[in-house]
């Protein structure tokens, strides 16, 4: 029989890596486009997408196993694909007490192995995420109700490249004081003052990673490996119907501190039955120092104003815009935008909802459209691009959230505005039990204010308003007031006038929040890329952080100073 592979050390770790993390802090100066991590299906082998969906389906029915972690004996289950099948994959519970205590234990030997021990354990956790990243697809799709290339890119490479890039400003973060310092003073005629000062990096405490539906590890990716790189041990509880792809995480991580030598319990998974309140209990505990947390306006102000104790880092709802002015591709416009608008059937936190149009019209390449022929002719886009049910099926995904399919049967009712371009299911020949719906578009007018107080709330899903605007200077100034007082993660504008562009710079600016000028072919206002693209701001409602910037890493440590005389 073959002898085991030996487990592997910290120090073969950090050779194992080391070029890797080195490749990463320099794209993240650089911010041009650059991944380890291939987001082809192909690139996994011959083998990978069949391995990975047997890996998959031997999941679905099973006790999920997380050996070692404190549990009650009791399971949680409640995950439900959009696509119809029978997922029936129970997980253990825990008692917020005993995994608090047992993350607890684990942190002192982690806050003391240094940051580059840390950085290349968390690498090697992603590494194996990544050679399973099918199976990750496959879990991801099944419960976030993401078409499997969305998932697989998304759910997979995309996802561990936000752990990478947040991996790798915690380690430039932690790294920038040096550990320790000769000080001299001269003091003229007498001897100088001469001191040895160290600085040391502490970990703030043990961290909540409080997941969402639609996205678990892509959201969830930074805000965890960041806790991780700057030593803090983390409770990872996902969203009850989303329970899959952060548990998989947690026993990958729990496999690779293991190996390395460190207490697995420095992960712990908190699963819960839908309506748990394990997020509440965990939130207010003393021990916790950092929560991360992606969804609901509403909770996410519950955890600033009550989690006192942390250090909060929210990203909620947000009302995103695109002005359009005039464009030289018209066609290009309106087929950048009704991909947009139907990708993964607008369940993104970046998706456009209000496209700000002149009444009067806009000017194009082909003369001008009235605001009415555009919103007929994005129409038609939209209808054109998800005319085919297989096509529309890979591009739209599932609807997952209760709530989104109830304000879609709104939608094609009438109850928030006149019907431009009504929303219609989708059949899935794969999925005959798929939840599937193209977007709504609906006219509104910017000077009714029974329009504005629908179309300035957020409505989550595939819902998009066409909103008729007095002139490009009064769109900017609703977008200006939207974005400040509802939020916004995104903002497009289309305009071949230099005088309205520099005034929605000036207003995104103002504003705080990032925006996409004038796009028409693959790059889409609600896709950003890692080591280039933030994610957020940080600067407006939607969300108090962005992905991923030395702001969101640098505080979850802080450097401690000893110093004596030489």
């Amino acid at each position: 029989m073959a002898a085991a592979t030996p487990a592997p050390s910290v120090a073969d770790l950090i050779e194992r890596h080391q070029e890797t993390l080195d490749r990463a802090l320099r794209a993240i100066a650089e911010r041009d486009y650059w991944s380890p991590y291939p987001e082809f299906p192909k690139a996994y082998g011959e083998t990978g997408a069949e391995d990975g969906k047997a890996a998959f389906d031997a999941l679905l029915g099973t006790v999920f196993a997380v050996d070692g972690q404190p549990g009650t004996g009791d399971l949680v289950s409640g995950e439900a694909s959009p696509y119809g099948i029978e997922l029936g994959v129970s997980y253990p519970h825990a008692e917020p007490e005993a995994l608090i205590a047992a993350v607890e234990a684990a942190r002192p030997v982690w806050a003391a192995a240094g940051p580059a021990a840390r950085a290349a354990v968390c690498l090697e956790i992603l590494a194996r995420i990544n050679a399973r990243s099918h199976e990750f697809g496959h879990a991801v799709m099944h419960t976030t109700g993401q078409a499997f290339g969305m998932a697989f890119q998304a759910g997979g490479p995309h996802a561990q490249d936000r752990g990478l890039e947040a991996v790798a400003y915690a380690y430039a973060e932690q790294t920038r004081l040096p550990q320790s310092a000769q000080w001299t003073k001269p003091q003229g005629k007498r001897d100088p003052l001469s001191m040895v000062k160290e600085f040391t990096v502490v970990p703030r405490g043990t961290a909540l990673l409080i997941g969402c539906n639609t996205f678990p590890t892509w959201n969830g990716y930074p805000g965890l490996f960041a806790s991780l790189a700057t030593g803090n041990g983390v409770v990872v509880k996902p969203h009850p119907r989303a329970v899959l792809p952060l548990a998989l995480t947690v026993r990958v991580a729990r496999e690779v501190l293991a190996d390395a030598g460190f207490d697995p319990n420095l992960v712990c998974l908190a699963a819960e039955h839908e309506g748990g309140t394990a997020a509440q209990v965990l939130a207010v505990r003393d021990e916790v120092k950092v929560i991360d947390y992606t969804g609901s306006t509403a909770f996410g102000e519950w955890l600033e104003e009550n989690a006192r104790q942390a250090l909060v880092y929210t990203e909620k709802a947000g009302v995103n815009t695109v002005l359009i002015d005039s464009t030289d591709d018209y066609r290009g416009m309106l087929n950048n935008l009704a991909f947009s608008l139907s990708l993964y059937s607008g369940q993104m936190c970046t998706t456009p909802q209000n496209l700000l149009i002149p009444r009067t019209g806009i000017t194009t390449e082909a003369g001008e459209k009235s605001y009415d022929e555009v919103v007929a002719d994005l129409s038609a886009a939209v209808e054109g691009l998800l005319s085919d049910d297989n096509r529309a099926a890979a591009i739209l995904g599932a609807v997952v959230n209760p709530g989104v399919l109830q304000r879609t049967a709104q939608a094609a009712g009438g109850e928030f505005g006149e019907l431009a371009l009504a929303p219609r299911p989708v059949a899935s020949a794969e999925f005959p039990g798929a939840t599937i719906r193209t977007p709504a578009l609906i006219k509104a007018d910017a000077d009714k204010p029974d329009d504005r107080t629908t179309f300035l709330g957020e409505l989550f899903g595939p819902i998009a308003f066409a909103v008729a605007v007095e002139s490009a200077e009064a769109g900017i100034d609703l977008l200006l007031r939207s974005a400040r007082e509802h939020g916004a993660m995104t903002v497009g504008g289309y305009t071949v006038a230099a005088e309205v562009e520099d005034a929605l710079v000036e207003a995104c600016l103002e504003a705080g929040v990032s925006l996409s000028l004038n796009l028409t072919g693959g790059v889409y206002v609600n896709q950003t890329s890692a080591f280039s693209d933030l994610h957020g701001t940080g600067a407006n409602p939607s969300a108090n952080s962005a992905y991923c910037d030395a702001a969101f890493v640098a505080n979850r440590f802080r450097t401690v100073e000893v110093r004596r005389h030489s």
